[in-house]
């Protein structure tokens, strides 16, 4: 059985893009066993604590790893990610093995898809800027990507429904990652 890695961009509890990833993980069934990253105790990428390497980091990387793919869900912030996404991301581009920079990292090759739940421009700036980003990184970045435009009744009540068009967005994107 395939295991999808969920990242979820935003660490509040209510974040519209884990209400996404909720939505996906209901689409996917058990189809696959999903599961979702928690990275709230990443400490800054700083190289002066690179080694010995960080318990939360030989966590993340063993979670991805172990993943055959990657399902990142996330707002954008100021037209591009959010930065604690980042340094999850700059933390999983180094390398493995300390130093050794011919060695993969663990999210390379990795399967990649890409979603976020935001403001009017369904956070296609930050799509756009993760896409360049882990494609750099080695990753396989799906085609396919959904972004949804919060209505704005949404953020008064920190509830996101998605319409049927979006569900149908999110299988198609769950059917791509599973083949």
């Amino acid at each position: 059985m395939k295991k999808i890695l969920f990242i979820i961009g935003s660490l509040r509890a209510k974040s519209f893009n884990r209400q996404v990833a909720n939505v996906a993980k209901e689409i996917i069934g058990n189809r696959a066993e999903v599961s979702e990253l928690d990275y709230s105790d990443l400490p800054l990428l700083n190289q002066d604590v690179e080694q010995p390497e960080p318990a939360a980091v030989a966590r993340i990387r063993k979670a991805v790893s172990e993943a055959d793919v990657l399902w990142i869900f996330t707002p954008e912030y100021n037209m591009s990610y959010p930065g604690h996404l980042k340094n999850l991301l700059d933390w999983m581009s180094r390398p493995v093995k300390f130093m050794d920079y011919g060695t993969p990292t663990c999210i390379n090759g990795k399967r990649v898809a890409i979603c976020g739940a935001g403001g009017k421009a369904a956070t296609a700036d930050c799509r756009a800027k993760l896409t360049e980003l882990l494609s750099f990184m080695k990753a396989e970045v799906l085609q396919e990507q959904v972004g949804i435009a919060v209505p704005a009744e949404a953020w008064g009540t920190d509830v996101l429904a998605l319409t049927d068009e979006q569900k149908a967005q999110l299988k198609e994107v769950a059917d791509k990652l599973m083949g």
